[in-house]
C-alpha cells in the first residue's frame, strides 16, 4: 500500500509530469552535466584524439598509446548513454507502483554513479600519466593539444558529478522510507494562502494542515481499536 503523498494523487500514474519542476531540480542538472561532460570527451578523442605523422597510420595523441584513447572514448560513450537511461527513468519512476521496482531502480542508479565515478577517475589518472609523458617531438605544431588538455580537464569534471550522484543515489537508497522520493510535486512551496484542510479526530476536535497530503498526526485521543486495525505502510522506492 503506498501513501497519498508518494505520488501526489494517490495512487501510481496520476502525477502528471512538471517539464519545470524536473529540469530544475539538482539531480537532473547533474545528469545533465555528467551528459555534456562525457560528450565532450570521447568527441575532443574521436575528433582530434589521432594524429598522423608521414604515415597513413593515426597515433594517439597521448603518448602514442591506443590503450588511452580508447578507454576515454569507451567510458565517455557508455557514461553518455548511461546518463540518458537514468534521465529518462527518473521521469519514469513517480510511475511506478511497485515498491521492489522502485527499490531496483534507485539500487542500479547507485550502481552505476559509483562505477562510474571510479572508472572517470581512473581514466583522469591514466590520461594524465600518458599526456604527461607525451614529448613536444610527437606532436609537431602541437596538434590535438588543446583536446588532449579538454579531455583530462572534462575527465576530472565528471568525477565530481558522478560522485555527487552517487552520494544522492545512496541518501535515496538508504531513505527509501521517504513516501516523496523521486516525486515533483514535494519539491513545490505550499502557497502562504493555501486552503487549510481539517482532520476530523474521534473525539470531535479538528486539526487543522495546509498540506493536502499530510496525514493526520498521532494523538492519544485516537480509538485504539481503530490503530490496531491500521495497516502498515510498506517503505515507498
Amino acid at each position: 500500500m503506498e501513501p497519498a503523498g508518494a505520488y501526489g494523487a494517490g495512487k501510481a500514474g496520476a502525477v502528471s509530469f512538471d517539464p519545470v519542476a524536473f529540469f530544475t531540480h539538482p539531480r537532473t542538472v547533474l545528469r545533465l552535466l555528467s551528459w555534456v561532460f562525457s560528450m565532450v570527451v570521447f568527441s575532443c578523442i574521436v575528433n582530434e584524439g589521432y594524429i598522423n605523422i608521414g604515415s597513413e597510420r593515426l597515433l594517439c595523441v597521448f603518448n602514442n598509446n591506443a590503450d588511452a584513447c580508447n578507454y576515454g572514448v569507451t567510458v565517455g560513450v557508455a557514461c553518455f548513454l548511461g546518463s540518458i537511461f537514468f534521465l529518462i527513468l527518473d521521469i519514469y519512476f513517480p510511475t511506478m507502483s511497485n515498491v521492489k521496482d522502485r527499490r531496483r531502480a534507485v539500487l542500479l542508479d547507485l550502481i552505476f554513479s559509483g562505477l562510474a565515478s571510479f572508472l572517470w577517475f581512473v581514466g583522469f589518472c591514466f590520461l594524465a600519466n600518458q599526456w604527461q609523458m607525451t614529448s613536444p617531438d610527437e606532436l609537431p605544431l602541437a596538434q590535438g593539444s588543446d583536446a588532449a588538455r579538454a579531455t583530462i580537464a572534462f575527465c576530472f569534471f565528471s568525477i565530481l558529478t558522478w560522485a555527487v550522484l552517487t552520494l544522492s543515489a545512496l541518501r535515496r537508497f538508504l531513505t527509501g522510507s521517504n513516501a516523496n522520493l523521486f516525486t515533483w510535486q514535494h519539491l513545490d512551496q505550499t502557497p502562504s494562502n493555501a486552503r487549510a484542510t481539517p482532520y476530523p479526530i474521534a473525539n470531535g476536535t479538528t486539526i487543522v494542515t495546509t498540506n493536502p497530503y499530510q496525514a493526520p498526526p498521532f494523538t492519544e485521543t485516537l480509538d485504539p481499536q481503530k490503530l490496531t486495525q491500521q495497516r502498515p505502510m510498506a517503505p515507498a522506492f
